[in-house]
Formats: C-alpha cells, structure tokens, sequence
C-alpha cells in the first residue's frame, strides 16, 4: 500500500491518536521504524544536548506485559491525576461515546499491536522532575522528539497514540525493559502499527479565537 501524499498542513491536522483503526495483524517494517527514529532526532530540543532515547519493543511477552502495566495503570492508578476539563468542542455527547469506545478497544487489545515504543529522556537524578521548571526543560526535550516520530509514522502510513496509563507502574516497566530507573525516566508508551486505511481527518477543536490571547490573558 503506498504512503499517503500528505502536504505540511494536512501532516499536522490529520495525524490523530490512533486507537481502533491499528492494524493488528500486519507486522511493522523495521525499516520503517528505523526511518522514523531517524527522524525523531532532528527534532529541536529544550537542552543543550540530546539526552533521550527510544525503547522498540516488538517481543510478545514483553509487549504483552507492557499492555498489562498499561490496564494496572487505568483500573489501579497509583498517583491521582487530575480530571477530564469540560470538552468545549461540538458534538460534546457523541464525541465522548466515540472516545469511549476507541480507548476501550485500544484497553482490550494493546498487547496485540505489533510495536510497543516507550521514549525515554535521561536525568543526572529524579529530582530534576521535583519542579516545574525541571519537568518544562525534561518534557521540553523528549515531547518534540516523540511528536516528530508520530509525525514521521503518518506520512509512512502508520498509526499511533500517546498514552501515559503505564507510568503508573514505570518502576516495574523500567525492570521489565532492563531500564536504569533513576536516570532514565519514561514519558509515554506509543503504540505503532499499520493504519486500516490513511483517510484521517482533522479533528474538532475550538476556534482559534477562543484560544488565543494578544499580550495579556
């Protein structure tokens, strides 16, 4: 299946968090994997030097023990999140049934998706996470990297979603992939397959003059 002809403009508003239409069966390419992380690593970067990685996990056993810290993480969180704001876009109601089902399917079949990637940023020590200036200069460096390679995976015909539900358990997922837990911090699971058709769409968002503020709030 060839890749689709995307411009610059239909690449940013048509990669979506792809969650029901994954192709679960087709095996992902690690040539294509390979692409993508090449790159992830022009993205810019919020140090001075690069400090994250990316974790390609397409074992069964530990893919399927990575969706499994995933489900933990939903039904026995262990760190309080904050809630879900009000949805300002159209279609509240049914947009929200539809987000419903797709989280869902994505709950009851991660360990089938062929490949797993965690991206990772390295720490001198955790306690760079402790302040808010900390997280903006760690999440600053790996979120444009892994944007990049979410990027990259639409423009070659493969779908993925970022998703957080594992950290709960990053200690026991850091084992799991023989990570160095104090300083390699994990920042998402990213799963990564052919799509079932390329035909996305943009997504509802509100408009751009409820969101923008000229020189003061």
């Amino acid at each position: 299946m060839p890749y689709p002809a995307l411009t610059p403009d239909e690449l940013l508003t048509t990669t979506r968090a792809v969650r029901k239409r994954l192709d679960l069966t087709r095996p992902v390419e690690r040539a294509l994997i390979e692409e993508c992380l090449a790159l992830a690593t022009q993205a810019p970067t919020g140090r001075n030097r690069q400090r994250w990685d990316f974790v390609v996990v397409t074992d069964p056993e530990r893919r399927a023990a990575l969706a499994e810290f995933y489900r933990l993480g939903l039904v026995r969180p262990r760190q309080r999140t904050a809630a879900t704001g009000v949805d300002r876009t159209t279609g509240d109601h049914h947009r929200r049934v539809r987000l419903a089902e797709s989280a869902q399917h994505l709950f009851d079949h991660l360990h089938e998706v062929p490949v797993l990637v965690v991206p990772c940023i390295r720490v001198e020590d955790r306690r760079e996470l402790d302040t808010h200036v900390g997280q903006a200069n760690t999440w600053g460096s790996i979120l444009p990297a892994t944007w990049q390679f979410m990027l990259a995976a639409r423009s070659r015909g493969l779908g993925t979603a970022w998703t957080t539900a594992h950290l709960h358990y990053e200690r026991e997922a850091a084992a799991l992939l023989g990570l160095p837990y104090e300083t390699v911090a994990q920042a998402a699971l990213v799963p990564l397959a052919h799509t079932l058709g390329t035909d996305f769409r943009p997504g509802p968002r509100v408009a751009t003059a409820d969101i923008a503020h000229w020189d003061t709030w």
